[in-house]
């Protein structure tokens, strides 16, 4: 049994900002933590200063943040109840993958694990939320797929959209608009030189154009 405690809505708000930060470079930076939660410089060292005294972080003066193996481990229970929660308001209560992530924003302050555990036991113990993003289960544990952003990938080659690196609404709707959701297998025609933007085709689609910046919020598995 994990330590009770009872952090606050700001406290997990940036316990998981630490988190992704860390997914990237586990040496974090107050400025990038800053902007991570658009907020200022003072703030974010009062906030540190808060997290550190709670053993969730190791922070000394001009030395990068680093999240401790207790901040991890919090971080990561977050990140459980929010993708638990995109699930169950997909999957139970039939909304869109645009539309559960900023719902699932406010359920995953909730703080009995014994709900969340019980909605993990109703989805059958889902491993990944709606955007194809892994799902840690009630020890923190989660296997992290080895995927490769689209704009990575060579002509002629074919592959299929696991996950979304970008979740954002407006992401979504355009992937919406496109036709595009998870388990699309698409064949990469041509890549633009000047810009890198791709032509791809899909199912019925040929020949549709997606920008550099789509293809880097697209994570696939190649199949060829």
């Amino acid at each position: 049994m994990r330590k009770k405690f009872m952090p606050t809505q700001t406290n997990e708000n940036y316990l998981k900002a630490l988190y992704y930060l860390h997914q990237k470079n586990s040496a974090i930076s107050i400025t990038d933590l800053g902007k991570e939660m658009e907020v200022s410089k003072p703030t974010v060292n009062d906030m540190v200063k808060k997290m550190q005294a709670k053993g969730w972080v190791k922070y000394e003066k001009y030395k990068p943040l680093q999240l401790t193996k207790q901040g991890l481990r919090e971080a990561t229970f977050i990140i459980r109840k929010h993708r638990l929660s995109e699930m169950f308001l997909s999957q139970v209560m039939g909304f869109g993958w645009e539309e559960v992530h900023d719902m699932a924003e406010e359920m995953e302050h909730l703080k009995s694990e014994m709900f969340f555990d019980r909605m993990d036991e109703i989805l059958g113990f889902p491993t990944k939320d709606p955007h194809g993003s892994p799902i840690p289960d009630k020890n923190g544990n989660f296997v992290k797929p080895d995927y490769r952003l689209l704009s990575q990938v060579e002509i002629g080659k074919k592959v299929v959209l696991r996950a979304l690196r970008e979740s954002s609404t407006e992401f979504i709707n355009f992937l919406n608009n496109k036709e595009i959701k998870l388990g699309t297998t698409m064949t990469i025609k041509q890549i633009e030189p000047f810009d890198k933007s791709m032509t791809v085709c899909y199912t019925t689609h040929t020949d549709v154009i997606l920008s550099h910046t789509v293809c880097n919020g697209l994570l696939v598995e190649q199949l060829t």
